[in-house]
Protein backbone atom coordinates (compact mmCIF):
# COMPACT_ATOMS: atom_id res chain seq x y z
CA UNK A 1 0.00 0.00 0.00
CA UNK A 2 1.61 3.71 -1.04
CA UNK A 3 1.76 6.00 1.70
CA UNK A 4 -0.41 8.72 2.41
CA UNK A 5 -0.18 12.15 0.57
CA UNK A 6 2.56 13.99 2.41
CA UNK A 7 3.96 11.08 4.37
CA UNK A 8 6.35 9.76 1.48
CA UNK A 9 9.80 8.81 3.19
CA UNK A 10 8.61 8.78 6.92
CA UNK A 11 9.98 6.09 8.74
CA UNK A 12 7.11 3.99 10.14
CA UNK A 13 9.01 0.96 11.22
CA UNK A 14 8.36 0.68 15.06
CA UNK A 15 11.68 1.51 16.17
CA UNK A 16 11.81 4.53 14.36
CA UNK A 17 11.37 8.35 16.23
CA UNK A 18 7.74 9.20 16.84
CA UNK A 19 6.42 11.51 14.46
CA UNK A 20 5.67 15.39 16.12
CA UNK A 21 2.40 16.76 15.02
CA UNK A 22 2.16 20.54 14.92
CA UNK A 23 -1.05 21.88 15.08
CA UNK A 24 -1.92 25.43 14.69
CA UNK A 25 -5.44 27.83 14.87
CA UNK A 26 -5.07 28.08 11.25
CA UNK A 27 -6.05 31.78 9.16
CA UNK A 28 -7.02 32.88 6.13
CA UNK A 29 -3.88 34.71 5.85
CA UNK A 30 -1.21 32.30 4.05
CA UNK A 31 1.59 34.04 6.41
CA UNK A 32 0.02 32.08 8.82
CA UNK A 33 0.37 28.73 7.35
CA UNK A 34 3.76 29.69 6.36
CA UNK A 35 4.77 30.50 9.57
CA UNK A 36 3.52 27.09 10.90
CA UNK A 37 5.36 25.51 8.18
CA UNK A 38 8.67 27.26 8.79
CA UNK A 39 8.37 26.42 12.58
CA UNK A 40 7.98 22.59 11.48
CA UNK A 41 11.44 22.73 9.22
CA UNK A 42 12.90 24.59 12.38
CA UNK A 43 11.81 21.87 14.57
CA UNK A 44 12.80 19.24 12.42
CA UNK A 45 16.32 20.64 11.48
CA UNK A 46 16.94 21.00 15.45
CA UNK A 47 16.17 17.54 16.16
CA UNK A 48 17.06 15.35 12.92
CA UNK A 49 15.49 12.02 12.63
CA UNK A 50 12.33 12.90 14.01
CA UNK A 51 9.39 13.53 11.36
CA UNK A 52 7.36 17.25 12.53
CA UNK A 53 4.08 17.80 10.09
CA UNK A 54 2.05 20.51 10.48
CA UNK A 55 -1.81 20.65 10.63
CA UNK A 56 -4.58 23.75 11.00
CA UNK A 57 -7.72 23.64 13.18
CA UNK A 58 -9.35 25.91 10.47
CA UNK A 59 -8.76 27.57 7.18
CA UNK A 60 -6.06 25.44 5.70
CA UNK A 61 -5.62 21.98 5.34
CA UNK A 62 -4.77 19.29 6.19
CA UNK A 63 -6.50 19.23 9.68
CA UNK A 64 -4.62 17.00 12.47
CA UNK A 65 -7.54 14.13 12.25
CA UNK A 66 -6.30 14.10 9.05
CA UNK A 67 -2.18 13.93 9.76
CA UNK A 68 -2.96 11.58 12.59
CA UNK A 69 -4.86 9.34 10.37
CA UNK A 70 -1.97 9.39 7.29
CA UNK A 71 0.33 7.89 10.12
CA UNK A 72 -1.41 5.09 11.63
CA UNK A 73 -1.76 4.16 7.95
CA UNK A 74 1.82 4.87 7.08
CA UNK A 75 2.60 2.50 10.12
CA UNK A 76 2.99 4.41 12.76
CA UNK A 77 1.77 3.09 15.89
CA UNK A 78 2.39 6.48 18.21
CA UNK A 79 3.02 10.33 17.55
CA UNK A 80 2.71 13.46 19.65
CA UNK A 81 0.72 16.12 19.04
CA UNK A 82 1.90 19.70 20.21
CA UNK A 83 -0.83 22.82 20.07
CA UNK A 84 0.49 25.88 19.08
CA UNK A 85 -1.44 28.13 21.10
CA UNK A 86 -0.87 30.62 23.57
CA UNK A 87 -3.27 29.92 25.75
CA UNK A 88 -4.99 26.79 26.98
CA UNK A 89 -8.46 28.13 25.85
CA UNK A 90 -11.29 27.35 24.09
CA UNK A 91 -9.25 25.41 20.99
CA UNK A 92 -6.73 23.39 23.85
CA UNK A 93 -9.62 22.49 25.72
CA UNK A 94 -12.01 21.07 23.26
CA UNK A 95 -10.85 21.07 19.71
CA UNK A 96 -7.91 19.73 19.95
CA UNK A 97 -9.21 16.41 21.61
CA UNK A 98 -12.09 16.12 19.35
CA UNK A 99 -9.52 16.00 16.59
CA UNK A 100 -7.57 13.37 18.81
CA UNK A 101 -10.75 11.36 18.98
CA UNK A 102 -12.02 11.75 15.41
CA UNK A 103 -8.42 10.15 14.35
CA UNK A 104 -8.83 7.21 16.76
CA UNK A 105 -12.51 6.60 15.08
CA UNK A 106 -11.49 5.42 11.55
CA UNK A 107 -8.50 3.31 9.97
CA UNK A 108 -5.51 1.82 12.04
CA UNK A 109 -5.28 2.42 16.50
CA UNK A 110 -2.70 5.20 16.86
CA UNK A 111 -1.74 6.03 20.60
CA UNK A 112 -1.25 10.01 20.75
CA UNK A 113 0.34 12.05 23.56
CA UNK A 114 -1.03 16.04 23.36
CA UNK A 115 1.79 18.32 25.15
CA UNK A 116 0.83 21.54 27.20
CA UNK A 117 0.57 24.65 24.65
CA UNK A 118 3.95 27.00 24.41
CA UNK A 119 1.84 29.54 26.81
CA UNK A 120 2.15 29.20 30.34
CA UNK A 121 1.67 25.34 31.60
CA UNK A 122 0.86 25.06 35.46
CA UNK A 123 1.65 28.60 36.38
CA UNK A 124 4.90 28.56 34.78
CA UNK A 125 5.83 31.11 32.36
CA UNK A 126 8.88 29.11 30.09
CA UNK A 127 12.27 31.25 29.94
CA UNK A 128 12.50 30.05 26.46
CA UNK A 129 8.93 31.93 25.30
CA UNK A 130 10.30 34.92 27.10
CA UNK A 131 13.45 34.62 25.68
CA UNK A 132 12.27 34.54 22.02
CA UNK A 133 9.71 37.65 22.79
CA UNK A 134 13.09 39.25 24.02
CA UNK A 135 14.78 37.99 20.64
CA UNK A 136 11.81 39.65 18.32
CA UNK A 137 11.82 42.59 20.58
CA UNK A 138 15.71 43.51 19.94
CA UNK A 139 14.87 42.97 16.12
CA UNK A 140 11.99 45.37 16.34
CA UNK A 141 14.25 48.67 16.30
CA UNK A 142 17.15 50.07 18.08
CA UNK A 143 17.44 52.23 21.52
CA UNK A 144 15.57 51.50 24.68
CA UNK A 145 11.64 51.78 25.60
CA UNK A 146 10.61 52.36 29.33
CA UNK A 147 7.15 51.26 28.87
CA UNK A 148 6.09 47.63 27.17
CA UNK A 149 2.69 46.39 25.97
CA UNK A 150 1.96 42.67 25.91
CA UNK A 151 -0.49 42.35 22.66
CA UNK A 152 -1.97 39.15 22.43
CA UNK A 153 -5.08 37.91 20.22
CA UNK A 154 -7.53 37.83 22.81
CA UNK A 155 -10.06 35.29 24.53
CA UNK A 156 -13.14 35.69 26.77
CA UNK A 157 -11.47 32.66 28.73
CA UNK A 158 -10.49 34.75 32.30
CA UNK A 159 -8.28 31.72 32.95
CA UNK A 160 -6.55 32.52 29.39
CA UNK A 161 -6.16 35.88 29.99
CA UNK A 162 -4.55 35.42 33.13
CA UNK A 163 -2.12 33.20 31.61
CA UNK A 164 -0.64 36.42 29.07
CA UNK A 165 -1.01 38.92 32.93
CA UNK A 166 1.42 36.21 33.79
CA UNK A 167 3.80 36.53 30.93
CA UNK A 168 3.49 40.22 30.84
CA UNK A 169 4.61 40.28 34.52
CA UNK A 170 7.86 37.79 33.85
CA UNK A 171 8.72 40.28 30.75
CA UNK A 172 8.10 43.62 33.04
CA UNK A 173 10.50 41.62 35.48
CA UNK A 174 12.81 40.14 33.42
CA UNK A 175 13.31 44.02 31.53
CA UNK A 176 12.96 46.16 34.55
CA UNK A 177 9.73 48.37 32.56
CA UNK A 178 6.53 48.65 33.37
CA UNK A 179 4.22 46.75 31.26
CA UNK A 180 0.28 46.24 30.26
CA UNK A 181 -1.46 43.65 28.68
CA UNK A 182 -3.67 44.62 25.43
CA UNK A 183 -5.58 42.04 23.47
CA UNK A 184 -6.83 42.86 19.53
CA UNK A 185 -10.42 41.13 20.09
CA UNK A 186 -12.89 39.77 22.82
CA UNK A 187 -11.52 41.89 25.92
CA UNK A 188 -10.30 45.14 26.36
CA UNK A 189 -8.19 47.13 26.55
CA UNK A 190 -7.05 47.70 22.63
CA UNK A 191 -3.31 48.13 22.09
CA UNK A 192 -3.75 51.77 21.36
CA UNK A 193 -5.29 52.22 24.95
CA UNK A 194 -2.92 50.47 26.32
CA UNK A 195 -0.09 52.76 24.64
CA UNK A 196 -1.06 55.49 25.47
CA UNK A 197 -1.98 54.78 30.03
CA UNK A 198 1.50 54.11 29.48
CA UNK A 199 2.74 57.69 28.00
CA UNK A 200 0.14 59.33 30.17
CA UNK A 201 1.91 57.83 33.39
CA UNK A 202 5.43 59.24 31.88
CA UNK A 203 6.68 56.51 29.83
CA UNK A 204 8.34 58.42 26.91
CA UNK A 205 9.29 55.08 24.90
CA UNK A 206 6.81 52.76 24.52
CA UNK A 207 7.59 49.21 22.43
CA UNK A 208 4.85 46.53 22.07
CA UNK A 209 5.87 42.72 22.05
CA UNK A 210 2.98 41.02 19.57
CA UNK A 211 2.31 37.88 21.59
CA UNK A 212 1.33 35.74 18.18
CA UNK A 213 3.20 32.98 16.64
CA UNK A 214 2.26 33.82 13.21
CA UNK A 215 1.50 36.93 11.24
CA UNK A 216 -2.11 37.95 9.95
CA UNK A 217 -4.77 40.79 10.41
CA UNK A 218 -4.68 40.36 14.16
CA UNK A 219 -0.95 41.45 13.97
CA UNK A 220 -1.42 43.94 11.21
CA UNK A 221 -4.39 45.83 13.03
CA UNK A 222 -1.95 45.63 16.50
CA UNK A 223 1.13 47.58 14.63
CA UNK A 224 -1.03 49.91 12.73
CA UNK A 225 -2.87 51.16 15.78
CA UNK A 226 -0.23 51.06 17.97
CA UNK A 227 2.52 53.07 15.65
CA UNK A 228 -0.60 55.39 15.49
CA UNK A 229 -0.95 55.60 19.60
CA UNK A 230 2.93 56.66 19.68
CA UNK A 231 4.44 53.25 20.17
CA UNK A 232 8.59 53.30 18.95
CA UNK A 233 8.59 49.92 18.11
CA UNK A 234 6.19 46.39 17.52
CA UNK A 235 7.89 42.97 17.57
CA UNK A 236 7.21 40.74 14.93
CA UNK A 237 5.45 37.13 15.69
CA UNK A 238 7.39 34.47 16.97
CA UNK A 239 7.29 32.62 13.72
CA UNK A 240 10.30 30.41 14.04
CA UNK A 241 12.29 31.65 16.77
CA UNK A 242 15.15 29.10 17.67
CA UNK A 243 13.44 29.41 21.39
CA UNK A 244 10.24 28.27 20.46
CA UNK A 245 11.60 25.48 18.32
CA UNK A 246 13.38 24.29 21.57
CA UNK A 247 10.20 25.11 23.96
CA UNK A 248 8.33 22.39 21.40
CA UNK A 249 10.90 19.97 21.67
CA UNK A 250 10.86 20.54 25.13
CA UNK A 251 7.18 20.36 25.51
CA UNK A 252 7.07 16.97 23.17
CA UNK A 253 10.07 15.48 25.91
CA UNK A 254 8.29 16.26 28.69
CA UNK A 255 5.30 14.12 27.59
CA UNK A 256 7.75 11.14 26.67
CA UNK A 257 8.93 11.17 29.70
CA UNK A 258 6.02 10.58 31.55
CA UNK A 259 4.93 8.62 29.24
CA UNK A 260 8.11 6.12 29.74
CA UNK A 261 7.51 6.66 33.48
CA UNK A 262 4.27 4.81 33.51
CA UNK A 263 4.78 2.48 30.72
CA UNK A 264 4.21 -0.77 32.19
CA UNK A 265 7.24 -3.85 31.63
Amino acid sequence: MSRPPGLAGLPGSPGAADPVVLVAHGSRDPRAAEATRALARAVSAARPGTPVLASWLDHTEPGPATVLRDLAAAGHPRAVLVPLLLTAAYHRRVDVPAAVAAAREAGPPIAVRVTDVLGPADGEVDAGLLAGLRRRLGEAGPGRFDGLVLAAAGTRDARARGSVGRVAAALSAGLGVPTRVSYASAAPPAVAAAVARLRARGAGRVAVSAYFLAPGLFHDAVATAARDAGAVAVSAPLTDAPELADLVLRRVDAVSRVAGLTAGP
